[in-house]
């Protein structure tokens, strides 16, 4: 049924979508890479060759870390939340990432975001050590709310940007990921997790996603696995033993992503 003469709900839904085809339509120059731990980071700041900016975008007195320049016709920026001031270590979980992605996404106005780290993955999922996901859903197991309505809040699921054609081409592993701000897992942790049906567990990628969904930028999520969660080492044992040869199987597939991602838009990923 047509709407009625005068309506003008029409004609603004089809403004709205004509306005979200051109911006998928429109090859992609600006990425945001939301990284949580700088030892994370810095092989790709290496890769892509980056400066750090000494005069910070962010508020004055945040820690926040970004490194920036071009590559292969990108404008590429690395964000990370630095140091925490009193204690001296990495700004990990999910408050660091909100807060981080929020400011860079204000301040830098990215085409994508890639929130791109490290993970502990399942063996019972097909997880071994190395391996670098790509998640095709995100959501959190420690927001447990057990009220109707806010049940489904504070899970907080929500799909990553699909890229098919990426996939293909880099023939990534795809899984779900499940986000808390505890490197352990609680038996409480492990019975949402499953129901999240998720290969892989993070401290930011949930927190991501969420800030990426209310400011409308699309995202996705590389996650390099350091420790099998359900397997007989201790996870920070075998987290820090794991670290840094991880660290270079997710740069080198975070480097690949990028030089498929070149000259392209978002409808062709």
């Amino acid at each position: 049924m047509a709407p009625p003469h005068g309506d003008k709900s029409a004609g603004v839904k089809e403004e709205a979508a004509a306005a979200v085809s051109s911006v998928d339509n429109r090859p992609i120059s600006t990425i945001l890479f939301i990284v949580a731990m700088q030892a994370e980071a810095l092989p790709l700041v290496k890769k892509f060759q980056l400066t750090e900016d000494l005069n910070s975008v962010f508020p004055k007195g945040v820690p926040w870390v970004r490194f920036y320049g071009n590559y292969k016709g990108l404008a590429i920026n690395i964000v990370c939340p630095g140091k925490d001031p009193a204690l001296g270590v990495d700004g990990v979980g999910t408050v660091s990432a909100s807060l981080v992605t929020y400011a860079s996404v204000q301040a830098l106005k990215p085409d994508l975001i890639i929130n791109a780290g490290t993970a502990g993955g399942f063996g019972a999922k097909g997880a071994s050590i190395g391996d670098v996901f790509i998640s095709s859903e995100v959501a959190f197991h420690d927001r447990r709310i057990p009220i109707p309505v806010f049940d489904i809040y504070g899970v907080g699921s929500r799909k990553a940007l699909a890229t098919p054609n990426l996939l293909k081409e880099l023939n990534l592993k795809v899984g779900k990921l499940s986000t808390g701000d505890s490197l352990d897992m609680s038996p409480m942790d492990e019975a949402s997790i499953i129901a999240n049906d998720a290969t892989i567990k993070d401290m930011e990628g949930a927190a991501v996603a969420y800030v990426a969904d209310l400011l409308k930028v699309p995202a996705i999520f590389l996650k390099a696995v350091t420790d099998i969660v359900d397997g007989d080492k201790p996870t920070p044992e075998e987290f820090l033993e794991n670290l840094a040869a991880v660290t270079a199987a997710l740069d080198k597939t975070a480097t690949q992503v990028v030089d498929y991602i070149s000259g392209k838009c978002l409808l062709e990923l």
